[in-house]
């Protein structure tokens, strides 16, 4: 998976698939990565989701709990699935390939082992977006069940949660925060990890660089997007291409903020100056 191209339009098509597989696409994420993944390193990845899938029980009793508990008995405790504070220092914690491998990495990144062994499984499972930590759900809401598997899949009780997003946000608990995450959304975020572990590392500028033009090729991205990719290409010398992209958001945004666009249009100017 040498060539950029086919590697994005891989992707871009995943995105766009009726049914986006999620683990392909996190896969794909870190191909783009680490370019000398190649088909042989996913099929590795896809096999093990499914090797873990397999060591489940069928139909645990007690519903969505017994569901939840026989994950974190699997995951957590037989395998050691969990997190630590150090991760969120590692680019590889947001990296499939490398969190089952090391079964250490960030929140959403463990979700996603847990949510596709147990979607493999057969079990009710989807991803819960709170603000900050991302966790995993079981059932529906009126029997919902929540586990985080940064701490090993510990099944989290209403005034877990609450605590969660009170620490993140500073604000309490909203049953819309409750509801599942789409894949696509859950990709958007990891990327947006990505940018945010790169953009504190400047001379990390081109995983920033490519973690935004992946967030691009999804079908719903924020257009601002289009805005940071402009400035990180002029950051990177690459001043004809970076004044192109901030034209073109200029010309976006001009209808609902002019000021702005002029703005913007002026660092496309400067950009161009550059090249004398």
């Amino acid at each position: 998976m040498h060539d950029t191209t086919a590697r994005r339009q891989r992707f871009a098509e995943a995105a766009r698939s009726e049914r986006p597989d999620l683990a392909l696409l996190c896969l794909l994420v870190a191909a783009e990565a680490e370019p000398s993944t190649g088909e042989a390193q996913i099929d590795e990845a896809q096999i093990e989701l499914d090797r873990l899938a397999g060591l489940m029980p069928f139909r645990p009793a007690d519903g969505p709990r017994g569901w939840a508990q026989a994950v974190t008995d699997l995951l957590g405790e037989r395998y050691g699935f969990h997190g630590t504070p150090a991760d969120y220092r590692r680019l590889e914690s947001s990296l499939l390939p490398h969190v089952l491998r090391r079964r250490r990495g960030l929140p959403i990144l463990l979700s996603v082992v847990w949510m596709e062994v147990s979607r493999r499984a057969g079990a009710p499972v989807y991803g819960v977006a709170l603000p900050g930590h991302f966790v995993v759900g079981f059932g529906d809401r009126d029997g919902q069940v929540l586990v985080d598997p940064f701490a090993g899949g510990r099944v989290l009780t209403g005034a877990d949660a609450d605590m969660l997003v009170a620490g993140a946000t500073g604000s309490p608990l909203t049953p819309s925060m409750l509801s599942p995450a789409e894949p696509l959304e859950v990709v958007l975020r990891i990327l947006n990890n990505i940018r945010a572990w790169a953009a504190a590392r400047p001379e990390h500028s081109d995983v920033q660089l490519w973690a935004v033009e992946l967030s691009l090729l999804l079908p719903s991205h924020p257009a601002r997007l289009r805005y940071e990719r402009a400035q990180l290409l002029v950051e990177r010398g690459e001043f004809r291409s970076g004044a192109a992209e901030l034209d073109a958001y200029a010309e976006v945004i001009a209808p609902v903020d002019p000021g702005a666009a002029e703005s913007v249009q002026r660092q496309a100017l400067a950009a161009r100056a550059m090249l004398n």
